[in-house]
């Protein structure tokens, strides 16, 4: 069993899925600081200093009554409460958050090197148009003569 275990894990797959995860939680946590420390002050001084997050509806009173300034202070009183604001806010910063992740995507495929192309390996015969491989000197098609292929 440990021997199984141990080919499970040292395999290329587990180990590629491995590094994947750990580079993922940590580029999660840089596009949110993106977002939390440079994108939303801002956009809060833009806005006016617009926060949804407290915005929210009491479906059932509290025992206690009274307005409530807060969501949590309702909860803690013993209201239900629609916490329409708090959604509002993690639509929002989800959108941020994709669209930045959109950017540094873009900006990291402009960084990549185009792959080499490869050679052709098949060509259309002028005469039937059959593909045929690239060094044919004779269609295995119609049987036209082809011109040599040029020698690079």
């Amino acid at each position: 069993m440990w021997k199984e275990f141990k080919e499970f894990a040292v395999k290329g797959n587990a180990v590629d899925l491995a590094v994947g995860v750990i580079i993922g939680a940590a580029f999660g946590a840089v596009i949110a600081s993106l977002v939390r420390d440079i994108i939303m002050p801002p956009l809060g001084l833009l806005t006016g200093g617009l926060d949804f997050s407290n915005k929210f509806l009491v479906l059932k009173a509290a025992p206690a009554g009274g307005p409530f300034a807060t969501a949590d202070q309702a909860a803690k009183a013993g209201a239900v409460t629609w916490n329409y604001g708090n959604f509002i806010t993690v639509v929002i910063s989800f959108l941020i958050i994709a669209f930045c992740i959109f950017l540094v995507v873009k900006a990291m495929n402009k960084m990549k090197r185009p792959a080499a192309e490869a050679p052709p390996v098949s060509k259309d015969c002028p005469a039937c148009m059959m593909t045929i491989p690239v060094k044919a000197t004779r269609c295995p098609h119609c049987t036209s003569e082809l011109s040599a292929p040029a020698r690079v």
